[in-house]
């Protein structure tokens, strides 16, 4: 199917709730302009992610009031929803700052559906006692989510520690056979916690997404 054969979802919010996201890494300016344009004349909310710095310098030319988010590498066009109080908090958990552009993609994903967020960076196993002294502030959360590479550990050890639903995030971050977070994937899938949730590598928006179905459907 060629690009102009597309078609854009513009049903996606009202039938799931979820704005859509265009992923942006692969597409060139021209095409994402295209997209941005058909979603800006419909009203919805333009999300974009997988976005490099010099790509979205050439978009923010053409579309004034778009904003760069450059921790995550994404792109925004409309005004965000106020928060839902009622949908609780969900908290993002980095094993380390590595992991911070998957981690901020995820926060930024569910802060434009109106879910409060908080990121807690550098929690990973490594340093057991980082992890150990934040429990008691992971209380309130409705969902957590854990983001993590090399042995991707920092998931199972959550799970085992709090009753929330836990979503386990695999980093493509570590040295020679974390294989570009395969390690850490297959890790999380093979965990003994049980009900640990996990989304594909580096998937910080399925990871949001998740955790919005949850809190959809249970609160």
């Amino acid at each position: 199917m060629s690009y102009v054969e597309s078609r854009l979802d513009l049903n996606r919010r009202y039938r799931l709730g979820m704005v859509e996201a265009i992923w942006g890494e692969h597409k060139t300016c021209d095409q994402i302009s295209a997209i941005l344009t058909e979603l800006q004349a419909s009203g919805e909310l333009a999300f974009v992610t997988r976005v490099g710095q010099q790509k979205a310098e050439k978009l923010l030319e053409r579309f004034k009031s778009a904003v760069f988010h450059k921790e995550s590498c994404c792109l925004t066009l409309g005004d965000p929803p106020n928060e839902i109080s009622s949908l609780g908090e969900v908290v993002i958990l980095s094993g380390g700052t590595s992991d911070l552009s998957v981690a901020s993609e995820a926060e930024l994903a569910l802060k434009l559906h109106g879910v409060k967020t908080k990121l807690l960076l550098d929690v990973g196993v490594a340093g057991l006692h980082r992890l150990l002294s934040e429990l008691k502030n992971l209380e309130k959360a409705k969902v957590l989510i854990a983001c993590a590479g090399m042995e991707g550990a920092l998931p199972t050890v959550l799970a085992g520690l709090a009753s929330q639903p836990v979503i386990g995030v695999p980093i493509s971050v570590g040295y020679g056979v974390s294989a570009k977070g395969r390690t850490a994937l297959e890790g999380m899938l093979a965990s003994c916690a049980p009900g640990l949730v996990v989304v594909n590598i580096d998937n910080g928006y399925g990871a949001a997404m998740a955790a919005l179905r949850i809190l959809r459907a249970c609160f």
